[in-house]
This record gives structure tokens, C-alpha cells and sequence, in this order.
């Protein structure tokens, strides 16, 4: 029932003096050494894994974990990763059967796990490294234990057993791609990907690209900051926000920073992001996302966002704000591979930790409600909960309107609305986890009239900038405009008072010679 391991490859001996790695007293090959820290790595995004879903409270994805500069062998330990969580609570069992931890390896459980995981489950296992050799040592007791295990469990086969743990629905659904425009145009991003596989243009985002084809695929791209793996649903929220060039932004909540370069490249690297992250961690995370997007234009900030205080001078200019807050992340749970957490096999759902994100939610969208500079706001959420979502907008759409803000339709053209829990919920945005394959939503606040505003004053400085195109290298802002006005003003008035000296002329000429003609007619009458 237990695949056979005749195939491990076994060390060759080892020279005299040498040394190996990690404590290995034998040299190692190119492909043991590769296997070997790829174990590593994957027991490093392991751990960091169990530990945010333990707290509720991931720091990253799995994949964003895995495609960090930092890790190497990328398709070996996202492999590893994946296949240790799909069997995570076979193998806990199946090591407290064998009772084969002990204090020192318990501080390394992680890398026990996926060891653990090779061993049994594995095609091979390359001997290399201490607790690698520690439990080969134990391979006998650990398949006795997973056979004991199937008994009580009352299944014939690994397979059987195996079924009986959570499993992602296997749709068969394109992988989205956003080119990031500030590296590669999509027309060559689209030639490049066409060589993997099937791929094509997005109907609705330009720089969005379906693309059927494998993680590795994509691998060598993704690591440059050519493209990024972003779904559709996520693609529009910095879209929805709609910035332009030359405008600042500020993006509250930013880690990882695929919403954050997105905002850079929309403005085409022009204007400023500032990018808010409160814990350091996300925020490292942060600063490589944009390092490798080339985005130049953005600055991250390691701060709360409800620290901030929104008459501070240093976002005085702020005119859109992105906030995508701490969410539930029930509408991404198969994206980000959350089906494989122990949270998720349990069917935990934890309704005190929702409203308390909802909470949160309300108090930071109030917040960037109030800075005055403020133009556009998108709040959005990768959860599918009411709470989180229509809730909260309800609940600050009194404060809204007192700053002269209105819910706009962000993207009419698609089908799935908000919930119909008040009047006005017609121009929120919610996509479908298993039709998009995200649940996102989207609430876009736009300030009353500064559109209007705008182009009014864009077209009053085009029509100056034809009227004294000279002046435009020194008058520039705000005390270009008023020297411009100044400037129309005096030339009407010299219009006006040239015209009325003109006329007033005229008239006092006429009755000059009206009152000479007068004169000269009764002097005639005298003489006669």
C-alpha cells in the first residue's frame, strides 16, 4: 500500500576533510544539493504559512511567498509546499503514531513535514542532511504508522485516504497576467506568452492577458517585473480608481503591491504613490513588488493609515485614495490556495474575527473619507461577506454625503451589482469567486462637481496658454493662472474703455459742430 522508496538515491562516500552541507558528512551532487534547499525554502513558506493562518492573519499568499526574490528554486518549492499542505493532516497523524519527534526537531517541524512528506508520498528522496537521515532512519516506523492510520480511518488505499482531505474544484479557467506597461508593451508581452501557450487580449482591461498555461511558464517574467499574476478581479480596482498622470495617490493599505504598481503604471510613472504599510514584514514584502515594477514613482511608508492625520501637509495633495484593508479573504480562498490551510479543512468560520474586520473596515474608510483634497475614493475587498462589504459602505454613507461625495458606477458594462441591502447599492461592484474566480468588491466614491471643476480649468488653461504662449515657462500653477486672469481682465477693460472713448468722442465732436451751426444761424438771423 506504501510506495516502495528502493528508488532513494544514496550518498557516495565522502573524501576524507571534506565537508557537506547542513551537517551532511558526504559531498553532494548538483541535484542533491538542489533538493536539498529546495526543502529548506519550502519549510521557510511553510512556516510562515501555518503561522498566519494560525493567527487569522496571512502575511502573504502562498504564491506571493514563493515568488519573493528569495527563494530560488521556485517550481521545486512551490511544489513541495502545495503537495506537504494537501497531505498536512495525514502526515500529523502519521508522526504521532510513529512518535518520532523529539525537542530538537520539533523547533524544525515544518521541514519534518515536508521531509516526512517526500518519504512517503514522493517519488524519491535524496539522502542529504541531518533530518533527512534522521527520519530515513525512521522510514519503517513512519509507514507503519500511515498503514495503521488508513485501518482506523477504514480505507484500502493512500489514494482513498487522500480523497477524504480538501481538494481545490478543478476548474479549468485561464490564469490572468497584468503586464506592467512601465517595462512591456502588451502587444510584445502578448508574443512572448504566446510561445507557452494559449493567450489573447482581455475584452474589457488593455493590459490584462488570459493566458492557459502552466506557474512555471510565466516563472522568468514575473521575476523581472514584466508581468505580474493578478486576476481580472483584482486588476480592477486600481482601474476603477482611475488616476491620472501627475496626480498624488495614496495607496492605505498596500502590501503585497500588486494594486500599488498597477496605480504607477496607470499614471505612467508621472505624479506620486505613496504607499501605506503598517508591519514591517509586508512592508519588505512591499518595497520588492515595487523594485522589480521599475515604478520610480512611488514612495513607501511604513505607517498606519489611521495614524495619519488628513490635515498633514505631506498628503495635503492627495487627490485619490486606494484602500484595499485587511479582509476576510473569502472571495480568493481557492486563488490563494487557502483550501490547503488546516483553518480551511476544519470548516472554521470566524464570525467575532468578520466583524471585527468590518469594524476596521468602516473606521478606515471614514477616515479617508475625510481627507480635504480627496477627489476619488475606491474601497474594495476580497471577501464575499455582506459584512464586509455593502455593511460597510452603508455605514459610512451619512459621513459621505456631508463631504459632498456620491457612490459612481464603476465599470457599467458589468452585470454583478452590489447586494440590494439599500437605495443606491446598483453602483457597487461584486464579482463571483467561481465565475470571475475571485470575489471581489468594489465601492467608488467621486466628489460632487470636481470633474466639472476640472475640465473647466483645464480648458481655461489651454485657452491661456494660446493667448500668451510666452508667458507659459515662467507662469506656471496657481500664480500662472492668477497673473493669466490678471491679465484677460486688463485687456477687457482696455477694450471697454477704448470703445467708450471712442464713442464718447464722436459725441462731444458732433455737438461741437451742432452748436457751431447754431451759432452761425443766429448770427445770420441778427444781420437780417
Amino acid at each position: 500500500m506504501v510506495r516502495s522508496m528502493n528508488n532513494v538515491t544514496k550518498p557516495k562516500p565522502q573524501k576524507q576533510g571534506s565537508s557537506g552541507v547542513g551537517g551532511a558528512k558526504t559531498r553532494m551532487s548538483n541535484a542533491e544539493r538542489s533538493s536539498y534547499f529546495a526543502r529548506r525554502e519550502a519549510a521557510k513558506v511553510l512556516r510562515c504559512v501555518l503561522q498566519g493562518d494560525a493567527r487569522r492573519r496571512a502575511v502573504a499568499s502562498i504564491k506571493s511567498l514563493v515568488f519573493s526574490p528569495s527563494v530560488r528554486n521556485k517550481k521545486a518549492t512551490f511544489a513541495l509546499v502545495c503537495e506537504t499542505l494537501k497531505r498536512l493532516s495525514v502526515i500529523k497523524e502519521v508522526l504521532e503514531i510513529a512518535n518520532v519527534f523529539n525537542a530538537k526537531w520539533k523547533k524544525q517541524e515544518e521541514l519534518i513535514y515536508i521531509i516526512t512528506y517526500d518519504i512517503l508520498f514522493s517519488q524519491a528522496i535524496v539522502l542529504s542532511g541531518d533530518a533527512e537521515k534522521f527520519l530515513l532512519l525512521r522510514k519503517v516506523a513512519l509507514e507503519s504508522a500511515l498503514a495503521r492510520f488508513c485501518v482506523r480511518k477504514k480505507v484500502k488505499s493512500i489514494e482513498e485516504l487522500l480523497l477524504l482531505n480538501h481538494q481545490a474544484p478543478g476548474v479549468s479557467k485561464p490564469r490572468y497576467v497584468r503586464v506592467n506597461t512601465l517595462k512591456l508593451d502588451v502587444d510584445s508581452a502578448l508574443l512572448e506568452l504566446a510561445k507557452i501557450n494559449t493567450v489573447k487580449k482581455d475584452d474589457m482591461i488593455q493590459d490584462l492577458l488570459p493566458c492557459w498555461c502552466s506557474h512555471q511558464g510565466v516563472i522568468c517574467t514575473v521575476t523581472n517585473g514584466s508581468i505580474f499574476l493578478q486576476g481580472k478581479a483584482s486588476s480592477m480596482v486600481a482601474l476603477a480608481l482611475g488616476p491620472k498622470p501627475g496626480w498624488e495617490v495614496l495607496d492605505a493599505c498596500s502590501a503585497p503591491g500588486n494594486k500599488t504598481v498597477h496605480l504607477a503604471a496607470l499614471m505612467r510613472g508621472e505624479g506620486k504613490v505613496l504607499a501605506c504599510e503598517l508591519h514591517k514584514q509586508r512592508v519588505e514584502l512591499l518595497k520588492d513588488t515595487v523594485r522589480r515594477s521599475g515604478a520610480s514613482n512611488v514612495e513607501v511608508l511604513n505607517r498606519d493609515f489611521l495614524s495619519i492625520s488628513a490635515e498633514d501637509p505631506m498628503f495635503s495633495k492627495v487627490r485619490a485614495i486606494l484602500l484595499d484593508p485587511s479582509c476576510s479573504g473569502s472571495g480568493t480562498a481557492a486563488e490563494r490556495l487557502d483550501h490547503l490551510l488546516p483553518s480551511n479543512a476544519a470548516g472554521f468560520t470566524d464570525t467575532i474575527r468578520i466583524d471585527n474586520l468590518a469594524a476596521f473596515q468602516s473606521k478606515a474608510l471614514a477616515h479617508a473619507l475625510s481627507f480635504p483634497a480627496v477627489e476619488r475614493l475606491v474601497y474594495s475587498t476580497c471577501s464575499v461577506y455582506q459584512t464586509e462589504n455593502e455593511d460597510v459602505v452603508k455605514s459610512v454613507l451619512p459621513l459621505a454625503t456631508s463631504l459632498n461625495f456620491q457612490l459612481e458606477t464603476p465599470f457599467p458594462q458589468w452585470s454583478r451589482r452590489g447586494l440590494p441591502v439599500f437605495e443606491g447599492s446598483e453602483h457597487l461592484l461584486r464579482t463571483d469567486p467561481v465565475e470571475d474566480m475571485e470575489g471581489f468588491f468594489i465601492a467608488l466614491f467621486v466628489k460632487k462637481g470636481v470633474e466639472n471643476g476640472v475640465e473647466q480649468q483645464q480648458d481655461l488653461d489651454r485657452a491661456s496658454k494660446k493667448m500668451y504662449p510666452h508667458e507659459e515657462s515662467r507662469c506656471q500653477g496657481k500664480e500662472g493662472r492668477l497673473l493669466r486672469a490678471k491679465k484677460e481682465i486688463t485687456k477687457k477693460r482696455r477694450i471697454v474703455f477704448s470703445f467708450q472713448f471712442s464713442r464718447m468722442s464722436r459725441l462731444m465732436l458732433h455737438c461741437k459742430k451742432l452748436h457751431q451751426i447754431l451759432k452761425l444761424d443766429s448770427m445770420h438771423k441778427i444781420k437780417s
